[in-house]
């Protein structure tokens, strides 16, 4: 059983001098595959792919430590760019593809981006668009010239699909200016490079109304992927299954990166999750491990094609993102035949995982419990309000501490002081118990965060959104339980006198400027909210009327 005084081989390096190794040690074996795309790259050939497109980077005149944000799909140059920023040391920023043009102005603005990547469309959404909404001087521009007073550091769009608008390079046009530059460059770069440098940002949503900024390290990154990977028993010959988005640390921590670890193999079935598509990348693929949420496993149990799967190879794999009701573990294991299925936990300030269930755990506590500390971590149960450590089967504030712990949020000091402690405790605003046995319970959050199909929701940004509507006077917006997706939004909303509008024509302006999993299914037009003495809005109030409402709340779909 790994512990903690096991020295990790990836202790002490970067991301590029762990691709390289890994390179070295399996040249053939697949790293990357794509089956919708016949696109397929061994680990030498994923190595030398990421040392063009970094030279590509350094030819457009990034510099280590500027920012890199990409806004895209799971598609084969997301990998490639994650790899490429780490080997020059530029900090890759992460952007939700379901984000709206409202939320991709806050992101670039606030992260400072010198370049951004981006597909052409997905789904309703065409990206190409969005950005000259925001970012109207672009097409004024030549390409690298990017002058705009909204984004003052932005240099470089680069379209990874599509025709490139005016004013952005195309990825083929990146990779040609790649040529001119010397492999000896980015060499001499990497040289310099501390696994403590931080070299990614991902956003989270924020209950000041507008998502943080979490920086993550070389070593945040490669010690969580390491220790993830090793309460799987990986190892070379797995090959892992990933439909979760790269946007996010379960893609692309747990995903690519704890594959480049291992040197097993990452398969990508689609840009976004499929269930038909999943299963058919785990039987031609031969998968031996699967990630999800248990949305995700839900709708593959009750994909029409899954009958007919081979799936024999699956062993394990993550759940993560929201509980798991015991049945669906069960038939994950059953059915699915992933007997050795592992829960993990966290946040993404925790890079993210912080406790994981091992294979051997019994099925109650991986279905009752989030496993316990991943190795190197410390974690404990806190009195929300003293902060007095508390007892086994106590309830309070779960904590962190250890390699996990993000550097800090950008550019917000005092969101990073009440996060982390002055002894370097990472508070998670999650309710917890610790059994006797040191597995964890997460049983509550101390914050009205909203899990919707392992989203994670803070109301007070919709609810800031709501406000700029002109009929809008006041809104509360509450997560109620439901047994596709967890949770679902309910927004009841008081409009100002003399103002006239529609639940549906709400509904329709979330639509229209927020992520699909941000607009409230449930809109209520209210003449006043329940409040206390003081006039606070008593939320439980309002998910108590609405389950009754509703009736059994729990089961509607």
């Amino acid at each position: 059983m790994l512990t903690a005084t096991d020295v990790p081989w990836v202790h002490g390096l970067t991301i590029g001098q762990v691709l390289a190794e890994t390179a070295r040690k399996f040249p053939d074996e697949d790293a990357c595959v794509f089956p919708k795309l016949a696109y397929r790259l061994s680990w030498s050939q994923l190595d030398s792919q990421v040392s063009v497109v970094a030279r590509g980077l350094l030819a457009m005149g990034v510099r280590p430590g500027e920012h890199v944000a990409i806004w895209a799909t799971n598609v084969p140059e997301w990998v490639l760019l994650q790899f490429a920023t780490a080997k020059i040391g530029a900090v890759l920023v992460t952007i939700n593809p379901a984000y709206r043009a409202y939320e991709l102005r806050f992101v670039l603005s606030q992260c400072d981006a010198v370049a951004l990547f981006l597909v052409d469309r997905f789904k309703s959404s065409d990206y190409f668009s969005m950005l000259g909404e925001v970012c109207p001087e672009l097409a004024e521009c030549t390409p690298g010239n990017l002058r705009s007073e909204a984004f003052p550091r932005l240099r470089h769009v680069v379209a990874i699909q599509g025709q490139a608008p005016a004013g952005a390079l195309s990825w083929s046009q990146m990779l040609e200016a790649g040529t001119a530059m010397s492999c000896e460059r980015i060499t001499t770069i990497e040289r310099t490079l501390m696994p403590l440098d931080p070299i990614n940002i991902q956003y989270t949503s924020g209950t000041t109304g507008f998502p943080k900024a979490a920086m993550l390290s070389h070593q945040n990154l490669l010690l969580n992927a390491y220790y993830v990977g090793a309460c799987q028993l990986l190892s070379q010959r797995d090959r892992v299954c990933i439909p979760v988005p790269f946007y996010h640390c379960f893609g692309c921590v747990l995903g690519t990166l704890c594959c480049a670890v291992y040197g097993a193999t990452m398969i990508i079935p689609g840009e976004y999750f499929n269930a038909a598509d999943t299963l058919a990348a785990i039987e031609s693929e031969r998968a031996t491990a699967v990630y999800g949420v248990p949305t995700m496993f839900i709708a593959e149990l009750e994909d029409p094609t899954f009958s007919n799967r081979d799936l024999r190879s699956l062993r394990t794999g993550i759940m993560a993102g929201s509980p798991c009701p015991i049945e669906i573990m069960r038939q994950v294991i059953e059915r699915m035949g992933a007997h050795q299925i592992t829960i993990a936990y966290g946040q993404t300030e925790a890079s993210p995982v912080v406790t994981q269930t091992r294979i051997e755990d019994s099925l109650e506590l991986r279905v009752e419990t989030v496993g316990s500390p991943i190795p190197g971590v410390e974690a404990k149960i806190v009195d929300p309000l003293t902060r007095e450590t508390l007892e086994d089967n106590q309830q309070g504030e779960f904590c962190s501490r250890g390699h996990v712990v993000m550097l800090g949020y950008y550019k917000s000091p005092e969101a990073t002081a009440e996060a982390i402690d002055a002894d370097g405790w990472l508070h998670s605003g999650d309710l917890a118990v610790r059994l006797p046995s040191g597995h964890f319970k997460i049983t509550g959050r101390l914050k009205d965060m909203v899990i919707r199909g392992g989203e994670n929701i803070f109301p007070r940004e919709i609810e800031e959104f709501l406000y700029t509507h002109p009929a809008v006077q006041q809104s509360a917006v509450v997560g109620i339980p439901d047994a596709k997706y967890g949770e679902e939004l309910c927004a009841w909303i008081q409009l100002k006198s003399g103002a006239s509008t529609t639940a549906e024509e709400l509904r329709e302006f979330c639509r229209e400027n927020l992520a699909h999993f941000k607009v409230p299914r449930y809109v209520r037009l209210v003449d006043e909210f329940p409040q206390t003495v003081t006039g606070k809005i008593q939320k439980f109030r309002i998910r108590e009327i609405m389950r009754q409402e509703l009736g059994n709340s729990d089961q509607h779909r």
